[in-house]
């Protein structure tokens, strides 16, 4: 009798162990947007924060994101990234922001095999691996398969442009 006691004790204490390391690790996965703000995209959190697409980057559908780096965004002139971050033009900053983004988890390994990827924007954004360096668009690909719980960023070192950016209103 006692030993089904030890045992069952035994058996409930590892239960509640699992339970709680699982728990653990699931606290510790962070979505698209925690990882940019631990990682420190600044710029990218605010733009991002700007546009609305928040919501849309938490989300439990994988995507896979090519962050421009704060360096990225301060070659963009500063009259431009203060026309897009206005809220008049909210939908040519959607525009930009989502032509950083394709549905699905692309990892490195994938996104060198690739010619070109749908963008989130409607737009094809052009890939190439020219003697060891990725390009998408003419954007360096820095670091790569920084993993989030519902998809993974690839960092870039340009912002780049869709063709279909439209004007900004000043």
């Amino acid at each position: 009798m006692q030993i089904r006691k030890l045992m069952a004790s035994s058996v409930a204490l590892a239960a509640i162990l699992v339970i709680g390391a699982t728990a653990q690790a699931e606290h510790h996965k962070k979505d698209i947007v925690d990882t940019a703000v631990a990682a420190e995209f600044n710029t990218l959190v605010k733009a991002v924060q700007a546009a609305d697409l928040v919501d849309a980057l938490k989300g439990e559908v994988p995507l896979t994101v090519f962050a421009p780096t704060d360096e990225a965004f301060a070659n963009v002139p500063a009259e431009t990234m203060e026309a897009l971050l206005r809220p008049e033009n909210k939908e040519q900053l959607t525009a930009v922001l989502t032509y950083h983004v394709v549905a699905g988890k692309v990892m490195a390994a994938d996104v060198v095999k690739m010619k070109s990827a749908e963008t989130l924007n409607g737009e094809k954004a052009r890939i190439r691996v020219n003697n060891g360096t990725v390009m998408i668009d003419g954007a360096k690909v820095a670091k790569t398969d920084i993993a989030a719980s519902n998809g993974v960023i690839h960092v870039i070192d340009t912002v780049i442009l869709p063709k279909n950016l439209g004007e900004l209103s000043d």
